[in-house]
């Protein structure tokens, strides 16, 4: 399998608050990832780097799992590529971390957005394919 990446850094404080990162996977999948922080100072940044990079894709999967905090901020920019990924008939599902599922049940109660528990499952479902189950212990 060939996998092309293109990185970009966004360092706003000296202290890297975001990172950004784009893998490509055959045939015309991204997989944009994010790890770091994502809040009003650098969530327009991310999604400008994330719909650069949804242009030439007919699949994206967008990697949050290594975001430590997610503002509102985060949230626009999730709609943002919603919005171009369903005007260019792109199909994309979300991986969140904790921090992003947190503000998703906040800002998105009805699950308008797709998500999957892992960048393994969202490939498989971008694919068609049903990805497995994950067995989750219920706390008391």
């Amino acid at each position: 399998m060939t996998v092309f990446s293109t990185n970009a850094l966004v360092d706003r404080t000296g202290e890297s608050p975001a990172a950004f990162a784009t893998r490509w996977l055959p045939p015309s999948t991204a997989v944009i990832s994010a790890r770091g922080e994502i809040d009003a100072v650098n969530a327009a940044d991310f999604a400008d780097y994330a719909l650069r990079n949804t242009t030439k894709a007919e699949r994206v999967a967008v990697d949050l799992t290594d975001v430590e905090f997610f503002g509102t901020a985060g949230f626009s920019a999730l709609m943002a590529i919603e919005v171009r990924c369903s005007a260019a008939n792109i199909d994309w599902v979300l991986v969140p971390s904790k921090a992003v599922t947190r503000l998703l049940r906040i800002c998105d109660p009805d699950s308008a957005l797709r998500t999957c528990y892992s960048v393994a499952a969202a490939l498989s479902s971008l694919n068609g394919k049903t990805p497995l189950l994950q067995l989750v212990t219920k706390s008391r």
